[in-house]
């Protein structure tokens, strides 16, 4: 195994920068001229990002910045002593001593148990000591290779839970640690609440250490026999269940190596405290914001929406695809009865006649097409449903799903969309959280997350739905299809911009379903044969949906930089979901960094709208991207129009990142929409 550091990645006694984004650039190039990581920039990117997230700089005047990057071709540590420091964000000052952590994407789980080593080894003053008074390069090679040789991870390992003590003057708590990467933090916050305990009298402590290097779930009779609980997390903690009716303190990972003290006093006192927070039946939050009395409910609604919009892109990636490749097959006359038709009155040995715009003409081809079609706009017809059911489950985890997949499936039925599903979500999982957290007789107690729960909200929030909240949104959705009812007479190039921007105002929701159902209703046989407006504006709808989610993956294949690991891939998926009409593509873009993404989309989506209804596109197809070129008359100038339009919103999206910074809320969003439940 090679050296983790070696003489060319230290650097003593140099000016490097006075903020953490001048110095994790200097350290990332020292990591790429070494030859161990591919590209300095995409480094640098990575390591921003998870600085975003929180703050990596320590008190004592140490700083660990650190990620995993695509970027890295092998574990590397990179080592700054500073004059003068660098803000990291410590509360006691900037740091003079600075270690970048940088980990391959796939780094094996050795490597990462090295790394968690030299993390442990941090908080100890005399390792930090030794780093301050190394006279040379040689001597801090020498020196962080001891801590992470093999011996030395054996012995910083965390010791095999002990059996619990029946005293009954000890305090019995568990902790479990996570941070984002689960390379360094964990395991200094873990150390700390560690070290503090074996100096508290009276407290015995285990923690649960969710790292990249592995981690040895605590058993089942430790955590029975725990009087509190301590989640020093700022992701998810992994099977939350097992702790349920535990008093809890929660915080960010950072807190429990700042402050480890305080926070097993306060476990301490909640362990007596009968009114303390305590772990409900599902989980608590993975709250990283407590760490800080900013953001609050603003950050768990955010965590709500992404979640449910995580487990919704599948559905609409299925869906749209294979409606779009039934048209390709079959033609677009298959679309709506039809299709349904050919699947009860053919079989294989019994197929139909090809449809009459059937690209290839074939019977069975068509066949096929129409039995895609069918199975495209089932799934489709999953996405409210699946949206608001996640968003119940990351508010008040498995008895939010039924009552939530209900609400959306009633918003769907009365008209209210992709905003009555996210009302209808918000409400279920509010109303199933507060009825988990009332106590319930041990017999009944059972039931209640599988029977008692989902019924009563069900009962509670299908009457708000249906009574008082779903008609007045439907009746937005209804207001505005009216509306552009009544500007159909005037111009179209006008027309075609303003369906253009609402495609990708809420790219789904009510107002881009408004624009849609306005498009779609005005296909008609006649429409078609005429070439009249009605399949202008089905045109400039599909270009301007078809806008956002291009726009961002080309914006992230320009400027890679300005964006986090997971919206990188996001944008890789945006070409084809792009391609095919799924603005839906575009959605955790704009969920992450609304007020940057969306005004850019809106503006691009306007332009293609525009060229579109100017140059005369007509398109007789309601749904399938390129699929449908078919379909298109003036292909050239539909072609124009989505280059023209993408370009456009790529281009104002990207100056506007760079303008205003990566911008932490934007990384941070990006980085939490992986379908982690965040329950309040």
């Amino acid at each position: 195994m090679s050296s983790l550091i070696t003489a060319d990645l230290v650097s003593l006694d140099t000016a490097l920068g006075e903020d953490a984004a001048s110095v994790i650039t200097a350290l990332a190039q020292m990591v790429a001229g070494a030859g161990r990581a591919s590209d300095a920039s995409q480094l640098v990117a990575d390591a921003r990002a998870r600085e975003a997230q929180s703050a990596t700089g320590l008190p004592g005047g140490i700083a660990i910045p650190h990620c995993r990057s695509e970027a890295v071709t092998q574990p590397t540590l990179a080592f700054a002593r500073l004059v003068p420091g660098a803000d990291f964000g410590a509360s006691d000052g900037p740091a003079d001593l600075v270690f970048l952590i940088a980990a391959p994407a796939g780094g094996g789980q050795e490597h990462l148990k090295l790394l968690s080593s030299l993390a442990r080894a941090l908080v100890r003053p005399d390792f930090t000591a030794a780093l301050r008074s190394a006279p040379d390069a040689a001597a801090i090679v020498a020196l962080v290779d001891e801590v992470v040789s093999p011996a030395a991870v054996a012995e910083t390992a965390p010791a095999a839970p002990a059996a619990p003590t029946t005293s009954a003057t000890v305090t019995r708590i568990v902790a479990v640690t996570a941070c984002p990467t689960g390379i360094a933090h964990t395991y200094m916050a873990a150390d700390s609440l560690t070290q503090q305990a074996a100096q508290t009298d009276g407290v015995e402590l285990q923690v649960e250490t969710q790292g990249s290097s592995g981690a040895k779930p605590l058993s089942p009779e430790t955590i029975a026999a725990a009087d509190a609980v301590i989640f020093a997390t700022d992701v998810g903690v992994k099977d939350q269940a097992r702790f349920a009716g535990k008093p809890v303190v929660v915080s960010g990972v950072k807190r429990a190596i700042n402050e480890p003290a305080v926070m097993i006093a306060e476990a301490v006192t909640a362990s007596t405290d009968p009114r303390a927070r305590r772990v409900e039946g599902g989980a608590v939050a993975s709250e990283a914001a407590r760490a800080s009395d900013a953001g609050g409910f603003g950050l768990r609604l955010r965590q709500w929406l992404l979640t449910g919009v995580s487990y919704m892109i599948p559905f609409v990636a299925a869906g749209g695809l294979l409606i779009a490749l039934g048209f390709l097959l079959a033609g677009y006359d298959v679309a709506g009865d039809p299709a349904s038709k050919i699947l009860a009155d053919n079989t294989l040995t019994n197929l139909p006649a090809a449809g009459e715009h059937a690209l290839f003409g074939s019977a069975l081809l068509t066949y096929i097409g129409a039995l895609l079609f069918l199975l495209g706009s089932w799934a489709f017809g999953f996405l409210v449903p699946a949206l608001a059911g996640y968003i119940a489950y990351a508010i008040a985890d498995r008895p939010g799903i039924a009552p939530g997949f209900v609400m959306g499936f009633l918003a769907n039925q009365i008209g209210a969309g992709f905003l009555g599903g996210i009302v209808g979500g918000i409400i279920a999982g509010l109303i199933a959280h507060q009825i988990a957290k009332r106590p319930a007789p041990r017999w009944l107690s059972g039931l209640m997350p599988v029977v008692i729960i989902p019924l009563v909200t069900t009962i509670i929030a299908g009457m708000l739905m249906l009574l008082v909240l779903g008609r007045p949104i439907a009746d937005i959705t209804d207001g505005l299809t009216d509306w552009l009812n009544g500007l159909s007479g005037g111009s179209i190039v006008l027309l075609g911009l303003l369906l253009g921007a609402m495609m990708a105002f809420d790219m789904g929701g009510p107002v881009n379903k408004a624009a849609y159902v306005f498009a779609t209703t005005g296909l008609t046989a006649q429409a078609i044969a005429a070439g009249g407006t009605e399949v202008k504006i089905m045109a400039a709808v599909m270009v301007g949906g078809m806008v956002p989610p291009l726009a961002m993956a080309l914006s992230t294949a320009l400027r890679p930089g300005l964006y986090t690991s997971s919206e990188r891939e996001n944008g890789k998926a945006a070409w084809l979901l792009g391609a095919a009409f799924i603005t839906e593509g575009a959605i955790p873009f704009a969920a992450a960094d609304p007020l940057r993404v969306i005004p850019s989309m809106m503006l691009g989506s306007g332009v293609a709208g525009a060229i579109s209804a100017g140059a005369g596109v007509t398109l007789a197809a309601p749904h399938g991207g390129i699929f449908v070129f078919f379909a298109v008359d003036q292909v050239l100038w539909f072609l124009v129009a989505i280059a023209v339009g993408t370009v456009v919103s790529a281009v104002s999206v990207t100056a506007l990142k760079q303008l205003g910074g990566r911008g932490g809320d934007a990384v941070v969003a990006a980085d939490e929409a992986a379908p982690v439940p965040a329950h309040v």
